[in-house]
C-alpha cells in the first residue's frame, strides 16, 4: 500500500478466523460441548450461508442444556466491516469495553457473513508491534 494508508492494517488482517459456529436450533448443551472442546468460551450463531444471528458468550452457558440456542443467543452484536483501519476501532473497543467484534462481510449479496471475530487484545497488540501503539 502507498500513500496515507501505507503500514496500517485492517480488520480481516487481524481478525480470528477459529471462531465456533452454530445454528439456531441447535441445543445449548451440544454446542456449549464442542466450543469447550475447541478451547474457546463463545460461539457466533449463523444460518446455512454463514450471515451472522447472535452470539453466545460464557454466561449463556449457564442455561438449560436443553434450550435451543435461539432462545439464549444475544441478538443484533456488534459488527464492523473487513476494510475498517485497527487505529480506527481500537478507540471504539476501548470506549464501550468491547472486548471483541465480529468481523462480517457487506455487498447486497453477502452481506452479514461472518468472516472472523476481531479481539481488542489482538488489536492493542498489533498497533504497539507496528506505530508504538499510536491510534
Amino acid at each position: 500500500m502507498e500513500g496515507r494508508t501505507a503500514g496500517r492494517r485492517r480488520a480481516i488482517h487481524v481478525a480470528r478466523k477459529d471462531i465456533p459456529t452454530c445454528g439456531a436450533a441447535e441445543q445449548l448443551g451440544d454446542v456449549r460441548d464442542r466450543v469447550r472442546a475447541a478451547g474457546h468460551g463463545q460461539c457466533i450463531v449463523v444460518n446455512g450461508e454463514g450471515v451472522v444471528f447472535g452470539r453466545l458468550r460464557r454466561k449463556a452457558w449457564e442455561n438449560d442444556p436443553n434450550a435451543a440456542v435461539e432462545d439464549v443467543m444475544e441478538l443484533g452484536p456488534a459488527t464492523i466491516r473487513p476494510d475498517a483501519f485497527l487505529h480506527e476501532i481500537v478507540g471504539r473497543l476501548e470506549t464501550r469495553k468491547i472486548g471483541s467484534i465480529l468481523v462480517t462481510s457487506y455487498g447486497s449479496h453477502e452481506g452479514g457473513r461472518l468472516l472472523g471475530v476481531l479481539f481488542r487484545e489482538d488489536v492493542e497488540r498489533v498497533l504497539a508491534e507496528h506505530d508504538g501503539g499510536a491510534k
